[in-house]
């Protein structure tokens, strides 16, 4: 019995100011269910989650990234919301996040990730920005509108995350904020790595980062502390923080064991591409109903600044020229579809 449903990611591209942009997001955004669908999952226990000190949130962001701030001033302008209201929703900062999954493996020349995560959570927004005023033009999926799950800049690097746990979180940025701060604000690894040394962080991750030099490195960062690795393998655990780790570790561990093992074999990027996204490989989730089910398979080229991209298991990618997107022109692409073995539909859907 086929039990697949269909889903999709609306392609939005842009080109102009934070500003601008931020506004432009918050006119799709009147028309669309995500914020109404968002409100509702997070339900009563939003307000004990989101106290946040907008002063405080302002000299932070000024530091790191003002145009953000811009962004998500036009956000509220769009939308008729006071700022402390856009901050809660679209500052990146003091959220609680949901736990997740995720698998990648980086090559020289690529990276390719599984985004596992609550289908029900999914934003089903893939963005194209380029802007005028300040930071570096980036591609990749969405998360609370500002953010990002993983993605590509301009300078061909090119960032994931991998949740390890939210236990004894600490003040500091989420996730997809600081996968953003990466994409826009760094030029290569080593800047990134730079950074994330220096912002607070809210719970536990591994940022994996891959430039055009052919480097890949798992940056662990706890709210207490921040290590660095050379590595093209990353799940769920760290390994230099071990006091940090999830006491369960079998699963991760044996997730990372088989990217391994199967990727020896991967003799070009279809195939490395095919290893986790193809279920018979045994990296490909379905435990979505435990929000470790995989929702999205991304894949980066930073020297030929390609993305592929697809919703789904056994998909053949949909791809992304982002360095001719660069030089103007736009993509044709309006929507990505997928299917998942999930009853409920992504935040963006009806």
């Amino acid at each position: 019995m086929n039990r697949m449903k269909q889903f999709y990611s609306d392609v939005i591209q842009y080109r102009g100011t934070h500003y601008e942009f931020g506004y432009f997001q918050g006119e799709l955004l009147r028309d669309s269910p995500i914020l109404p669908n968002r409100e509702n999952q997070w339900g009563p226990k939003k307000d004990r989650h989101f106290l946040i000190d907008p002063e405080k949130y302002k000299k932070i962001m000024t530091k790191f990234a003002p145009a953000i701030l811009n962004e998500i001033r036009g956000l509220a302008d769009a939308l008729n919301m006071d700022m402390e209201e856009a901050f809660r929703l679209f500052g990146g900062y003091y959220l609680e996040y949901t736990r997740s999954g995720c698998s990648i493996f980086a090559d020289s020349n690529f990276m390719v990730r599984n985004y596992d995560s609550h289908p029900k959570g999914y934003e089903g927004r893939y963005m194209l920005f380029e802007p005028t005023d300040q930071g570096y033009a980036f591609i990749g999926p969405s998360m609370q509108i500002t953010g990002r799950i993983d993605g590509m800049n301009e300078k061909g690097l090119v960032m994931g995350y991998n949740f390890t746990h939210s236990k004894k979180s600490g003040d500091g940025f989420l996730c997809n904020m600081i996968g953003r701060l990466i994409l826009e604000t760094c030029s290569s690894a080593s800047e990134a790595i730079s950074l994330l040394k220096e912002i607070p962080h809210r719970h536990s991750f591994s940022y994996v980062l891959l430039d055009p030099t052919g480097e890949s490195y798992v940056v662990e960062a706890s709210p207490r502390k921040v290590e660095v690795r050379k590595s093209n393998v990353c799940t769920n655990h760290f390994h230099l923080l071990d006091a940090e780790n999830r006491y369960r570790q079998d699963e991760t561990r044996h997730r990372e064991k088989n990217i391994q093992k199967q990727q020896q074999h991967a003799t070009n990027p279809y195939e490395a591409f095919k290893v986790m996204n193809d279920p018979d490989y045994g990296v490909f989730s379905n435990k979505y109903d435990a929000a470790s089910g995989t929702i999205h398979t991304s894949t980066y080229f930073p020297k030929e600044l390609k993305a592929w991209f697809v919703i789904g298991p056994d998909r053949k990618p949909v791809i992304f020229d982002f360095s001719k997107w660069l030089r103007g022109n736009n993509v044709n692409i309006k929507r990505i579809k997928g299917e998942l073995d999930y009853p409920l539909p992504f935040v963006n859907m009806e």
